[in-house]
């Protein structure tokens, strides 16, 4: 009996798919609609983690209103908080959720936090439980190896990420002039893993650490693989499915 209990709990583990889908910059509700079709649940659990951001009341805000007629149950979970015993822990919030979300800000504050919190333990676990995990300019950012960052002063610098998908990234790939010619020097030279990266207005979806499809909310905006061959950078544009 006991082996047979073992061998349905590996079968149900192997059926898991580690899902994670990014976009250049923000989510808009078209974007939070794709996240609620990749969870494949009726009005499923979302959460949102503007770590990034600060837990900045307006983004906050803005989330709930758009995702007012969503079929959707919309979460917020604040990293910036006072202790009290009424409070579930990130691990028991998180966990309990279908999808999460991760906002834009600041990269390199959102990863020490994370770090010091234990999120970034927590958002592993999800990972491999199969919660969709999705975000867009910093909550794209954070999932791969890394990439570059403007949390600090002056210049762009590169930032250290989660790593579960290992490889490098680029959110804002043509909206800031600065980017793109910085991200190809640095996976040329090596600074950094071929990649991908992403205009604000288009996606790409990944599956088990596997490239899925691009989309996009229209035909101007693009996600590209970059790597080296010969000795220069490759650039190939993803044909993208338009999602509306």
């Amino acid at each position: 009996m006991a082996s047979l209990s073992l061998a349905f709990c590996a079968s149900i583990h192997a059926q898991v798919t580690r899902t994670i889908f990014i976009t250049g910059g923000n989510f808009d509700t078209t974007f939070i609609r794709y996240v609620i079709a990749l969870t494949k649940k009726a009005n499923p659990k979302i959460c949102f983690l503007p770590t990034a951001s600060a837990d900045n009341p307006y983004g906050i805000n803005h989330w709930y209103d758009i995702c007012t007629n969503l079929p959707m149950k919309p979460y917020v979970q604040r990293v910036f908080l006072n202790s009290s015993p009424e409070q579930k822990t990130f691990e028991e919030s998180l966990l309990a959720m279908d999808a999460i979300i991760v906002g834009g800000g600041s990269t390199l504050n959102m990863m020490a936090i994370w770090k010091a919190q234990g999120i970034d333990t927590v958002l592993r676990k999800a990972y491999e439980r199969g919660i969709v995990l999705a975000g867009g300019s910093a909550g794209s950012l954070c999932w791969f190896t890394g990439g570059y960052t403007d949390s600090r002063p002056k210049k762009l610098s590169l930032v250290e990420c989660l790593g579960f998908i290992p490889l490098s990234h680029c959110p804002h790939y043509h909206s800031e002039p600065t980017r793109k010619p910085l991200y190809q020097e640095a996976i040329l030279k090596g600074y950094l893993k071929p990649g991908y990266a992403c205009d604000d207005q288009a996606g790409v979806l990944f599956e088990d650490e596997k490239y899925i499809k691009s989309v996009s909310l229209n035909g101007n905006n693009n996600s590209y693989y970059l790597s080296v061959i010969d000795g220069k950078i490759d650039e190939k544009l993803l044909p993208s499915e338009i999602v509306k």
